[in-house]
């Protein structure tokens, strides 16, 4: 079958021309945008839909190809093949590239040229891997920039505001890879986010932005501390929030998944022998929040189980994850000897030395490098029927979310204010998600991270007090 492929008359994108007609080219499709709408000057009230896919055909020949037609064409075309696969293309038209408009938006090439589907005269057909050859195949792993044309993380982070807005280059390893988060704008469009945590040898972790299904769909695809990308031509830009650089995938981006480069292949062997070194810690978890799932998370335990659990789970490594109906016994927000809010390294996460003002997981001045934000930090006790889990920690945006402001509102509040709020959730029964990893060094051997936490709904609260889906 490869041969039958093989054998057709395919042109190749290197040999491309405004004149040509009835042509079929076969590549692999390295980049995809989403589907938009615009509205149709010709059908006033009616809408046009297009989406934009970048194939390769070679290691120095790739183009872009745009198409037009109506919602359930382009919807349907676009869902008929993603990044990685073969398709072949036939009847496009060419059209020689506006260089200047059009590389703004779209992906720089090496043609001169783009190629225009139309729904009634042009098709797009996707190729088993297994009809076609190999070395068209492997063209998914070849970066579409030189391999050593790129910016380090700690590069990005010691220039600072200077890359601000600018386009470049990342080589960097997958930390973790967050759920897709979807909302709606105020104008009632549909949007989506999901946020990349990436680090190298020079950074501990740095935030890549993806807002497209396309960029989304493919992050969920990598292994994260096995998983190397090449992201070409990603904006860079200060987040104020975050007070910290991060990376947003544009569409102009095309990232290149385990690239097969030298300088990829360093960095794969670096996350490989210091997977087992320096794991995530179980403290990071409201910092990289973003990379649990809590809709895995279904077993119901009471605090006697979750003791006796850990009991059985004693001197194993994995930790373990479960829901709890509870109480909020100790919340000493209102009380000014109890440090509720600490300092934290935009880089990694971690506490920052307050004496000496560094980080000692980046081992940097944060004050030099303007990396500190402020974070909440603190140990609740969780309480029901059967007992009390004690020095239950409370950090970053899970805090936010269960108290319900900023750390900056909860700064501008007044002592009365503190305990106003504290006693909104003393004795009243929560929903509660929580990590629980074996430590000799915690109180009673056990460390508990909340994920989440909310006020519990009566009814499902009842029913798994009732001893509906517990697990010993």
């Amino acid at each position: 079958m490869a041969n039958s492929i093989a054998s057709k008359n395919f042109t190749a994108v290197s040999n491309l021309h405004p004149n040509m007609a009835n042509l079929k080219i076969i590549g692999i499709v390295i980049g995809k945008t989403d589907v938009k709408g615009f509205p149709d000057r010709k059908n006033i009230g009616s809408e046009r839909y297009t989406f934009s896919f970048t194939i390769r055909d070679s290691v120095t020949h790739f183009v872009n190809a745009t198409s037009w037609g109506s919602e359930d064409y382009i919807r349907s075309l676009s869902d008929s093949f993603r990044v990685g696969e073969c398709v072949i293309i036939e009847n496009p038209l060419i059209q020689t590239k506006e260089l200047e408009r059009e590389e703004k938006f779209s992906p720089a090439t090496p043609s001169n040229y783009k190629l225009l589907l139309s729904e009634n005269h042009s098709t797009v057909k996707l190729c088993s891997s297994y009809e076609v050859d190999a070395k068209l195949l492997s063209l998914i792993y070849l970066p579409v920039k030189e391999s050593c044309d790129y910016y380090s993380l700690g590069d990005i982070v010691a220039n600072g505001h200077s890359l601000d807005g600018k386009i470049i280059n990342v080589l960097a390893a997958v930390r973790s890879v967050g759920e897709p988060k979807y909302f709606t704008t105020s104008d009632r469009r549909k949007g989506q986010r999901c946020e990349v945590k990436l680090y190298d040898e020079t950074e501990s972790s740095f935030a890549m932005i993806c807002w497209d299904s396309e960029s989304i769909l493919l992050a969920q695809s990598w292994v994260p501390q096995e998983t190397v990308i090449f992201a070409a031509d990603v904006r860079i830009s200060f987040d104020k929030f975050r007070n910290s650089m991060t990376a947003t995938v544009i569409s102009k981006t095309i990232i290149t998944t385990n690239p097969d480069t030298p300088e990829a292949n360093i960095l794969l062997n670096f996350i490989r022998e210091n997977k087992v070194m320096n794991p995530l810690d179980d403290e990071m978890d409201n910092y990289l929040k973003e990379s649990m799932n809590l809709n895995t998370i279904v077993d119901v335990y009471t605090v006697e189980q979750l003791k006796v659990k850990a009991l059985k789970n004693e001197g194993k490594a994995d930790p373990f994850y479960g829901i709890l109906f509870a109480y909020i016994s100790t919340l000493n927000i209102d009380d000014e000897t109890t440090k509720v809010v600490r300092n934290r390294c935009s880089g990694c996460g971690y506490i920052v030395n307050e004496t000496s003002s560094t980080c000692t997981t980046c081992n940097k001045d944060s004050s030099g490098f303007k990396s500190v934000f402020l974070s909440f930090d603190m140990l609740i006790d969780l309480t029901d029927h059967t007992g009390t889990l004690h020095s239950c920690s409370l950090t970053g945006s899970v805090a936010e979310e269960t108290l319900g402001c900023t750390v900056d509102e909860f700064l501008a509040m007044t002592d009365e204010q503190k305990t106003a709020l504290k006693w909104q959730f003393l004795l009243e029964r929560s929903k509660i998600y929580l990590k629980f990893f074996i430590s000799h060094r915690a109180r009673g051997g056990l460390r508990v991270s909340v994920l989440s936490c909310q006020l519990a709904d009566p009814i499902e609260a009842s029913r798994n007090l009732s001893g509906q889906r517990n697990v010993q």
